[in-house]
């Protein structure tokens, strides 16, 4: 079997990640390309730290089951398929489902800490970093956590000031260096999606003709 092809995809809370790795593979059939998302894999809330306001820390390196992620990836890319349970964001209206996620040519790994964290880093292929303006960013959090996740404002803004930001620019701006393509997204990705996807198109006919 040949080793599947890697992208790890990053960038700070609110630049577009999720929504990139979605049109993506929106390209694709499940047979050609694979996603494992690092949200699935947040630690239970009584396991993270809290810090001295009593606040619940979800920004760290630690707030993440980091063996966990590291053994799945490992297993997709052996060829395996892999079971895991969706992560919620602690919304009590929302049910978790369990995801079937099997091995394809090509694998997209997508979190903020994909590069940050060095074992996970060495698997991967094509970097690609997403960044966009940081008062774009606020904005878009805010829609996003009330809309999809039900936190309040207040308790939004309190964690992009005092976890989200500052673990951006301890953890994942350094990560910028790594990447092999930095995407603008302070208006439109659309121009660099295409371009990936001809890219990846291109690494499916080349493992296609490799068999």
């Amino acid at each position: 079997m040949q080793k599947p092809y890697i992208i790890g995809l990053t960038g700070g809370s609110g630049s577009g990640k999720t929504t990139f790795v979605k049109q993506l593979c929106h390209h694709f059939s499940t047979d050609e390309v694979s996603l494992l998302s690092m949200d699935n894999y947040y630690k239970k809330r009584e396991e993270q730290l809290i810090d001295s306001n009593n606040q619940r820390h979800f920004d760290l390196p630690f707030s993440f089951r980091r063996e966990d992620f590291k053994r799945d990836l490992s297993q997709l890319i052996l060829g395996e398929s892999i079971t895991i349970e969706e992560y919620n964001f602690n919304n009590p209206l929302v049910e978790a489902k369990e995801i079937q996620c099997d091995s394809a040519p090509i694998i997209i790994v997508e979190g903020i800490f994909v590069f940050h964290y060095e074992e996970i880093a060495e698997m991967i292929d094509l970097k690609i970093f997403l960044e966009a303006d940081e008062h774009l960013k606020v904005i878009r959090r805010i829609k996003r956590d009330a809309e999809e996740r039900n936190y309040p404002l207040d308790d939004v803004l309190y964690r992009y000031k005092h976890h989200v930001f500052p673990s951006y620019q301890q953890y994942i701006l350094p990560a910028r260096a790594q990447a092999d393509l930095i995407i603008n997204n302070n208006k439109s990705f659309k121009s660099a999606l295409e371009m990936v996807v001809l890219f990846l198109r291109e690494k499916l006919s080349q493992s296609r003709q490799s068999f």
